[in-house]
């Protein structure tokens, strides 16, 4: 295919590392031996729904090419924006909000501070008007039809999630492009920036960004390029004090055990020192915790008091998390509108503020009460609470048989109800375009978050320390799965998304729960093997069905994975270690129908509009 480059003007073609024109030669960047070690605050990032990889990663790359075009003194030269999207982008795009995604970032909007409830109206009028404000201030014209082409059939080779931004002057002659490249979890590099900055932060101006972020890499220590290991490098009970890495670089799970054992540190200790290194006092890294987990328990809340009846979308998938959380014996949110019938159900709420992280008192058992009691388990009983008339249970089935039909009855098992519930109530913030944290990925937002509430309204008594804990642990796994094989479902399929967060709040469960670093790795281990060959066929391209579902069932698979390795004793077969590797080969071998294309499984079978919409 014939590809043709009009000459850029004199002032694109001066150097710019995140942007290039169009033909300017991209020198070739040695790559270096990588540790795995990310800061735990690019893993967790406040983004916005549906999707992180079409959805975070598309606004990131669109305000990083206006950005650049401002500093090259460019963008008043614009007259026409060209995009070109690709692959998986290109397939799902439009369910997954990619042109509001890019659209707005163009317009200088940044996932982590735009206001959610606006992109509707703020993308309408684009498209009405067939007008663009490039960073807010510029205007041209833009014409959807004309100016947006979808290449779903043709992948570029750095990575399924790409796309191709090209601006034009006013006689029509190329200024500048550059091809963007999400590659999961809302991170964007291009092809010359791949192995360099982008890929292990997220941010979009780097002068803004800490400079030990810019570069992980490490010092290559002897001919052979081979990295020391824990055991080989550092002193007994000291950090490694070379200041061109983290103090505790790990690159395997293997090797992240090794740390732990040489300095007699938790999982979470380690990272939170390695964080040290990126620019953050103690201060910050808690203060940076709290507010992840803040936007986290926020999120919950929103889901289940919500007084939308459907998602967005032709599916008409109805909304579950409200009415899941009023069935339940108890709720943690005071405040929220529930139908009289329903009062009987649930009992005195907690008189804590919404968003708050500690367990309430009324779910505490009194003194002298045995844990797991009636009196603890049932609902209070309340004068003011007028239960309606029983009516007899419908038994579907004949009584004039030998077999008699059993009469339906409810069993209520609380771990797996409000873990389902939490995580539910996440993706459906997430799939309605809310405001969310990436934990590692918008398609599996519910997942950490679920778990990680469970713990702090069942188990912990110290709620802050659960906190940290279990995110800092639940980092650390991250980080291991996005070097050693990937987090994006364009890449691996849902094993990628789902499988990786189970992974992690696992690992995050069995951490809170005091566990060693050897259990806890296990229990990622356990999590992530489980979860090997889960495929990405969303229905209609929409981070809806079965993607809710798969993340309810991911956090309760997460604490049974827990468990399991907590009462192994130390037993097992496979390591982490083994079981990414083994995640990696499978991503690689599985086609690409079903690696977030929407070219098969689900996505081809069910039709539209569904037959149980709350399936």
């Amino acid at each position: 295919m014939l590809r043709l480059f009009l000459r850029p003007t004199a002032s694109a073609l001066r150097f710019r590392r995140s942007i290039h024109s169009a033909d300017a030669p991209v020198p070739a960047e040695k790559v270096l031996p990588e540790h795995a070690v990310i800061s735990t605050f690019d893993l967790f990032s406040i983004g916005v729904g549906p999707s992180s990889s079409h959805t975070v990663g598309p606004m990131r790359a669109g305000k990083i090419f206006i950005n650049d075009l401002k500093e090259l003194g460019l963008l008043e030269k614009v007259k026409t924006v060209k995009i070109n999207l690709y692959g998986s982008l290109a397939a799902t795009g439009k369910g997954h909000h990619t042109p509001q995604a890019i659209l707005l970032g163009l317009e200088g909007s940044d996932p982590e501070t735009i206001e959610t409830g606006t992109i509707p109206s703020r993308y309408s009028a684009i498209l009405q008007n067939k007008a663009l404000l490039l960073n807010g201030n510029h205007r041209i014209d833009y014409d959807m039809d004309r100016d947006m082409l979808w290449r779903w059939d043709l992948v570029l080779k750095t990575h399924p999630n790409g796309m191709r931004f090209s601006c034009f002057d006013e006689n029509g002659d190329l200024l500048a492009t550059n091809e963007y490249f999400s590659v999961g979890g809302g991170f964007v590099v291009n092809d010359k920036t791949k192995v360099d900055e982008n890929l292990f932060y997220k941010g979009v101006d780097k002068k803004k960004v800490h400079g030990a972020r810019l570069h992980q890499t490490l010092a290559v220590s002897d001919s052979d390029g081979v990295t020391p290991s824990a055991e080989e490098s550092g002193k007994s009970g000291e950090a490694d004090p070379d200041p061109s890495h983290p103090p505790y670089p790990f690159s395997t799970g293997d090797s992240l055990l090794a740390l732990t054992k040489k300095h007699n540190m938790t999982i979470a200790q380690i990272v939170h020192d390695n964080e040290k290194f990126f620019g953050y006092t103690d201060e910050d890294i808690h203060d940076k915790l709290m507010r992840i987990w803040q936007v986290m328990d926020e999120c919950i809340h929103t889901g289940v008091s919500s007084q939308e009846k459907t998602l967005p979308g032709r599916l008409g998938v109805r909304r579950r998390a409200p009415m899941l959380y009023r069935r339940l014996m108890r709720g943690f949110y005071p405040g929220i509108a529930m139908p009289t019938s329903n009062l009987q159900s649930i009992g005195a709420g907690s008189t804590m503020p919404s968003a708050s992280i500690g367990s309430p008192e009324s779910m505490r058992p009194a003194a002298g009460t045995p844990s797991g009691s009636e009196s603890e388990s049932l609902p209070p009983k309340s004068a003011n609470v007028r239960t309606p008339a029983s009516r007899p249970p419908l038994v579907v089935g004949s009584f004039n048989h030998a077999m008699l039909p059993m009469p339906p009855r409810k069993t209520v098992i609380p771990a797996m109800d409000f873990l389902s519930c939490y995580a539910i109530a996440v993706n459906e913030v997430n799939a309605a375009g809310g405001r969310i944290v990436t934990s590692p990925t918008n398609g599996a937002a519910g997942v950490i978050p679920g778990v990680l509430k469970y713990i702090l309204e069942f188990v912990s008594d110290d709620p802050e320390k659960s906190v940290k804990t279990f995110l800092l642990t639940a980092a650390a796994v991250g980080m291991l799965f996005k070097r050693g094989s990937t987090i994006s479902a364009a890449e691996g399929g849902c094993q990628a998304e789902v499988g990786v967060a189970c992974s992690m709040a696992s690992a995050g469960f069995a951490a809170c729960m005091g566990a060693s670093p050897e259990t806890v790795l296990q229990a990622a281990e356990i999590g992530i093997e489980h979860n090997l060959g889960l495929t990405c066929d969303p229905i209609d391209g929409l981070v809806q069905v079965p993607c809710i579902e798969r993340n309810s069932l991911g956090a309760v698979k997460a604490v049974t994975a827990a468990q399991l390795s907590m009462a192994s004793d130390g037993v097992y077969s496979v390591t982490l270690d083994e079981a990414i590797e083994a995640m990696r080969l499978t991503a690689a071998d599985m086609s690409v129908k079903y690696k977030e294309t929407s070219l098969s499984g689900l996505a081809t079978t069910v039709k539209i509009p569904l037959s149980v919409p709350a399936c």
